[in-house]
């Protein structure tokens, strides 16, 4: 394999259930073979892309004194800025060289949810910049949409009710990431100085780029294929909470984020399902022993970002 499936997502929204499975049949091969796929015909217009990109950039030009106001370390439900540096996706390799801002679902302060101090249930930060808040709350729905489409791709494919997903998708864990890599002369030519070779850790990653190259997808063969922009495409890729629901049968595949020559933009969503849902493989593959015990998609995403961070994130059990 040397280039990553490009599939039109309308198939979905198809009222042929022939084609909306003709659709699920190409996303579940992608899924089982590499991991990866291109989505296209999503619905979500380039200049509403291009917008959310134009906002990352705005942040990012904001003084790190305003944005260190605003850290990740603030926060006990994986929200606010990451600096420079602050994030290692690879350990044994080391420190990223980048730096994101997280947003999730916004919760009011006076929420229930928010108030008994629920994991993954805080207020999301802020930056003091007009139109910022509603334009990126607006990215954010818009992808937030395509994920629970995607996930109905999946079920589908899966053999499961169209809906099964549905159900796990209310108010789910999910993060839109803006990310920002310096060009490579601001530091070492680590093969993954961007971002180290890790996998994802939740259901779902919906990714826009910038035409600046670096991400990298390793195949079975062991191979590193490049995942070049495409206009108005997002390269879409399961996570480990997917694969470990689905008992393997989809596979959730290592990629990093080259050191690229000049800086580069991304804009990363995170779906998972919803913090109490049971990520259990006997719901998706009935047939077959599970090869993990049952877990709530909280305590599983918790465990993982805690290895990740310098601070952790809370969980019921804290």
């Amino acid at each position: 394999m040397t280039s990553l499936p490009i599939i039109s997502i309308a198939g979905l929204n198809s009222e042929n259930p022939a084609i909306r499975s003709a659709t699920a049949a190409e996303l579940g091969k992608a899924c089982r073979e590499v991991g990866f796929f291109y989505a296209i015909d999503h619905g979500i217009a380039e200049q509403v892309m291009a917008g959310a990109f134009s906002n990352a950039k705005s942040f990012f030009e904001l003084p790190l004194e305003t944005k260190q106001s605003l850290s990740i370390k603030l926060s006990p439900h994986d929200r606010g800025y990451v600096a420079m540096a602050d994030e290692k996706l690879n350990p044994d390799a080391g420190a990223d060289m980048k730096e994101a801002f997280n947003i999730g679902t916004d919760f009011p302060a006076d929420h229930p949810d928010v108030l008994a101090g629920k994991p993954f249930r805080g207020v999301n930060f802020w930056p003091t910049v007009e139109g910022w808040r509603a334009d990126m709350l607006g990215y954010y729905q818009a992808c937030l949409n395509l994920g629970r489409l995607i996930h109905r791709g999946f079920a589908i494919d899966l053999g499961l009710a169209e809906n099964f997903f549905d159900a796990h998708l209310n108010e789910p864990i999910a993060t839109l990431r803006m990310l920002r890599y310096p060009a490579s002369d601001e530091h070492g030519a680590r093969e993954d100085a961007g971002a180290g070779t890790h996998t994802d850790y939740g259901n779902l990653t919906l990714l826009a780029t910038d035409k600046v190259a670096g991400l990298q997808v390793a195949t079975r063969q062991g191979q590193w294929i490049d995942a070049p922009h495409i206009p108005g495409a997002f390269v879409c890729n399961i996570g480990d909470c997917l694969m470990r629901w689905c008992n393997d049968t989809y596979v959730s595949t290592p990629h990093r984020v080259k050191a690229p020559e000049q800086e580069r933009y991304s804009l990363a969503f995170f779906l998972s399902v919803d913090p109490d849902s049971m990520v259990d493989p006997r719901d998706v593959v009935p047939t077959e022993q599970p090869k993990y015990p049952p877990i709530s998609c909280g305590d599983y995403l918790a465990y993982r970002l805690n290895a990740t961070y310098d601070h952790r994130v809370e969980t019921d059990a804290t």
